[in-house]
């Protein structure tokens, strides 16, 4: 009677112990959470208008992620001129080369309005990206897609038109190339940062601006609206 008793106390004994690990086994990982709040090696930041999110030369350290606003990606040569090579919005990440190895920024963040990023440590980025399809699967998938997106850019500067080019960074940046809703109004953005992206003068992009207004293609005063009839410009061959 006593071994009885005592065998059903190690089995009582056994199960509180892991209990536990089973139901901490059994919580699923929710990857829009993961990326919507702060938490072990993660943390919140907001950035006003115009201010850096790091520097070019800054050590590499974390990985970024953009849950609202906008981030305006810059490389200054030696002589100090300055070429935008990107402008992201809420959903994209950034400062990912840390992950292959890249000790210091090639390029400079800035915030272009009111940013909230997501800084993520990354050994913490790496250990999720191993343990968590969740999170790897869509990570790479939107490698894969600004891997083409940086190809398309290249075809764009090489062989179209200032105006065709004017008119696909206005798309890019309404995020027409995204899934869901275009965002039609967008952040505030200067015709100087447009002219770094498409890779001409200010009074170029104004010249271009003004013909897209009178063609009903934008709308702007302080801030642009993008009309669905701006992608006959890059359609039209």
């Amino acid at each position: 009677m006593l071994r009885e008793v005592k065998l059903t106390e190690d089995i009582i004994n056994c199960n509180d112990i892991t209990s536990p690990l089973r139901s901490k086994k059994s919580r699923a990982f929710n990857a829009r959470a993961f990326l919507a709040s702060a938490g072990l090696a993660r943390t919140i930041v907001a950035y006003r208008r115009n201010q850096k999110v790091y520097s070019q030369g800054d050590l590499a350290t974390t990985v970024m992620y953009l849950q609202k606003g906008g981030v305006k990606l810059s490389v200054v040569n030696e002589l100090g001129r300055e070429a935008v090579v990107g402008l992201l919005g809420p959903g994209d990440f950034f400062g990912e080369g840390c992950l292959a190895g890249v000790p210091f920024r090639m390029g400079a963040a800035t915030a272009i309005t009111a940013t909230a990023v997501l800084v993520i440590e990354k050994k913490e980025m790496i250990r999720v990206l191993h343990e968590e399809h969740k999170l790897s699967d869509p990570f790479i998938a939107y490698l894969v897609s600004r891997n083409i997106r940086v190809e398309e850019d290249l075809v764009d500067q090489l062989f179209n038109s200032i105006e065709k080019r004017l008119a696909r960074a206005l798309l890019l940046l309404a995020r027409y190339s995204k899934q869901g809703e275009p965002q039609k109004m967008l952040p505030k953005i200067s015709q100087e940062t447009l002219a770094e992206m498409v890779g001409t003068t200010r009074s170029r992009v104004n010249m271009f601006m003004n013909k897209f207004r009178k063609l009903g293609f934008i709308h702007y005063n302080g801030r642009i609206e993008i009309h669905n009839s701006l992608l006959s410009v890059v359609l039209h061959e």
